[in-house]
């Protein structure tokens, strides 16, 4: 990711080439099919208009202001969201403090604080669900009536709907945690990741014939423990390339110990050409199974054999 791409506060947002602005807003967590209508609305206008694309999120989520004994677990970390939305054709994505006093800024004086610190602002997109403003008094049609006496256009997306309800963070941290990893897939429009940098492990795969890629990793929103198909590329790659075949065990490890906390861990269908120190990203494709304990080395080798099998059908390739 281009760091330079990413300012930390609208002021930032002074450093910028004047020329016409659209501004896509939302918490965007997970970056997910619903989020990229109101993205695309943003690039849309920017590329019509010859201007810039911007993404305006917050840091921290809301709820961890309103609700501080409990709040949302992310899906994506800031690093990756801002990756994503970046990927979705924006210029910069902008990340806002979301502070006390930021929270108590009126509904009425929001756009004209957004007119202010962005110059040349053209056109704002949002959800159709978006609220903003004190007490979250600001909505929808609150916004348009604003921007059209200020003469800025706001683009608001309808909600995306998948199997009959609407797409949402919440809807996929749900299906994450019982392990539903392909309509996970499908609501965000593109695979779920995680990031780790491969570190030396205890070695025990090696020793069972199946060698493995230790890759901490510590979400806020776990995914189900157990056994998934993945994609591992390092974080560099191209776009394009698709990533090597694997079998990813995410848990905590019950046959040869009681981890404390998950573990990732990715067996390579075929030979490895990642060293250690090298940041790798994982996409999980398909649950295999959950995880459990196995009686000894032996069961869990055979077992291991078994997903191996699998993820090699689901990939359509050949084991050596």
């Amino acid at each position: 990711m281009n760091v330079e791409r990413v300012l930390y506060g609208l002021a930032a947002a002074a450093s910028l080439p004047p020329g016409p602005r659209a501004v896509a807003i939302g918490v965007f967590d997970g970056v997910h099919r619903g989020h990229r209508a109101v993205v695309g609305a943003a690039v849309e206008w920017a590329r019509r208009s010859g201007g810039r694309a911007l993404a305006l999120t917050f840091d921290p989520h809301p709820s961890r202001l309103f609700r501080p004994a409990d709040p949302v677990r992310l899906l994506l970390p800031l690093a990756s969201r801002a990756r994503a939305l970046l990927g979705l054709g924006v210029d910069h994505v902008i990340v806002e403090p979301f502070t006390t006093e930021f929270a108590a800024l009126e509904a009425e004086d929001f756009l004209p604080r957004l007119q202010r610190l962005l110059p040349g602002l053209g056109a704002v997109a949002i959800g159709e669900n978006w609220r903003f403003g004190r007490n979250r008094r600001g909505d929808a049609a609150f916004l348009v009536d604003q921007g059209r006496r200020l003469g800025i256009e706001v683009a608001v997306a309808p909600s995306v709907v998948s199997g009959g309800e609407r797409v949402s963070s919440t809807r996929i941290r749900g299906l994450l945690e019982t392990g539903e990893i392909e309509r996970v897939n499908e609501l965000l429009g593109s695979p779920y990741r995680s990031e780790g940098v491969v570190t030396p492990g205890k070695q025990l795969g090696r020793t069972i014939g199946f060698p493995t890629l230790n890759l901490p990793w510590g979400p806020e929103l776990r995914p189900r423990l157990g056994v998934y198909a993945v994609r591992v590329r390092r974080t560099d790659a191209l776009a394009m390339e698709p990533g090597l075949p694997g079998v990813a065990n995410y848990g905590l490890r019950p046959t040869v110990e009681q981890a404390t906390a998950p573990r990732l861990e990715v067996h390579l269908l075929g030979s490895c050409p990642f060293d250690s120190g090298e940041t790798l990203e994982v996409e999980w494709l398909y649950f295999l199974r959950a995880e459990q304990r196995f009686a000894d080395l032996g069961e869990l080798r055979a077992q291991i054999g078994r997903d191996r099998e699998r993820a090699a059908a689901f990939f359509r390739v050949a084991l050596g």
